[in-house]
């Protein structure tokens, strides 16, 4: 009978097949009313699932983004770790950390797609830089001890944007083709001045 009664509830027991809806449902939640609006407690809904199921096997919103998004990690997971080491070489760290992730992922990161998507298509860019902000950029932004974290973060991020884009989406070749050492040497001092000088 408790079979029955969970059958006629629409819930799912906690198994894969658990796991691969609320992912389908979150990609659907996602595209349609985009990062923000979206709720654990509504894709739990449309899976059929208790949202501690959700949370269970993504932890938190951020997390289930990424992996609705098949995204190799979770920026919030990589940000976290970054910012153990504080504000002082932040940018440098930022910058390496980065493009050596993605040239271990290569073209078939689905970050890039996301990105080129973004570029064109507003509400993929919406979506993006709300769960860049919450992700990212709020994280960043708390850890900053000086005036203006806020837009400080945001600069960060239009530098990285700008990287990725340049490198990823546009491909321009002297910048594909330089070294890790010389992008981290040329890019992280400008993230470090806006994460710390005054202007």
């Amino acid at each position: 009978m408790a079979a029955t009664a969970r059958r006629a509830t629409g819930r799912r027991p906690g198994d894969s097949g658990a796991r691969e809806a609320i992912l389908t449902a979150a990609r659907a939640r996602f595209t349609d009313q985009g990062f923000r609006e979206t709720t654990v407690r509504a894709v739990a809904t449309a899976a059929g699932v208790d949202p501690a199921l959700v949370h269970h096997y993504f932890g938190t919103k951020e997390g289930l983004f990424a992996a609705a998004m098949a995204f190799p990690f979770n920026p919030a997971d990589l940000v976290e770790h970054l910012l153990e080491g504080g504000v002082d070489g932040l940018g440098e760290r930022l910058v390496r950390t980065l493009l050596g992730t993605f040239a271990r992922l290569g073209a078939a990161n689905p970050m890039i797609a996301l990105l080129r998507s973004a570029v064109g298509h507003p509400p993929a860019a919406d979506m993006l830089r709300e769960f860049l902000t919450g992700a990212v950029l709020d994280p960043v932004a708390a850890a900053i001890r000086v005036d203006r974290p806020g837009l400080r973060a945001e600069l960060c991020a239009s530098q990285v944007v700008g990287i990725l884009v340049a490198r990823e989406v546009v491909a321009l070749p002297e910048l594909r083709a330089a070294e890790t050492d010389t992008l981290v040497a040329a890019y992280g001092p400008t993230l470090q001045r806006y994460l710390t000088a005054e202007f």
